[in-house]
């Protein structure tokens, strides 16, 4: 099996591209021979393995809400219908018992956050949820190699699928080394056995980098970026504000272009997330 987060189609995408990523998503692990295990919160109830039905309401109704982890007891409480983050989405799929998340990028510590103190809940939750996380690294808006001191600080061990280059979610590199790197789906499986046999209790990040010819340009993304940067200064955009803010930027410098990348990122993540699982079933006794 292989979690999916709901998130992505309920705030990261916009209809009807939205529920066709999800169900791609969905039908590309079938075809693979993975059951695919959306996460999403219907009516107050955290539910793994979303029907159709339910995606198709998440990802279309009104008043959908995002819930990290924090909000998921109030959620439940009020009945509300909400998105999974990454956080979240990493705790109930592993309550279940799923050993494998593929998602498309992380959250980690946001620029200027040494006086914001504007930091995902994403390290802190996977500090302490033993999953695996198939992911292309934290989104460039994002302080990447502060990213990564925090998620060596909370001990989540970060290794590059066929490279030892960090990616930048947009790019395949972000200028930042990872100590290890792995070759096959074969490998990674040995690696979350040992570490479930060893009793360690934080998450493996996998991080998949874009392919060359997908990527967005280098030279245009760090220019679109600085530019989005200046602009966020520039109209006082702070806190909570800012992701959106720099994404829509990023996605109107690229004329749509960042877009495309983020659906190539999950495609290619998804894919990778089931060659681990059944890598990893195969190698149960």
């Amino acid at each position: 099996m292989v979690a999916l987060e709901s998130s992505i189609f309920t705030h990261g995408l916009t209809a009807p591209r939205n529920l066709e990523v999800a169900f791609a998503a969905e039908q590309s692990l079938r075809e693979a021979g993975v059951v695919p295990a959306t996460v999403g919160v219907v009516d107050g109830v955290p539910t793994v393995g979303l029907s159709e039905q339910q995606i198709r309401a998440l990802g279309s109704e009104a008043g959908v809400e995002k819930l990290g982890v924090r909000d998921l007891q109030v959620a439940a409480v009020k009945g509300t219908c909400g998105g999974t983050t990454v956080a979240s989405t990493a705790v109930l799929a592993h309550s279940v018992g799923i050993r494998v998340f593929a998602t498309g990028g992380l959250g980690g510590v946001h620029r200027g956050a040494s006086s914001t103190y504007d930091e995902s809940a994403d390290p802190t939750t996977l500090a302490s949820v033993p999953i695996l996380v198939v992911s292309a690294g934290v989104k460039s808006i994002l302080d990447i190699p502060a990213s990564l001191e925090r998620f060596e600080t909370l001990g989540v061990t970060v290794i590059g699928y066929r490279t030892h280059q960090f990616p930048g979610f947009y790019v395949r590199d972000s200028g930042c080394r990872l100590d290890w790197s792995v070759d096959s789906p074969e490998e990674v499986a040995a690696i979350i056995d040992v570490r479930d046999r060893m009793h360690m209790k934080s998450a493996v990040l996998l991080v998949n980098p874009v392919s060359e010819q997908e990527q967005l340009d280098p030279v245009l993304h760090e220019q679109v970026l600085r530019d989005a940067e200046r602009a966020a200064a520039a109209a006082g955009v702070r806190g909570k504000a800012t992701t959106p803010f720099l994404l829509d930027h990023l996605h109107r410098g690229t004329g749509g272009r960042s877009l495309e990348v983020n659906v190539a990122v999950y495609r290619a993540n998804v894919a990778l997330g089931g060659a681990v699982a059944r890598a990893s079933a195969a190698a149960e006794p």
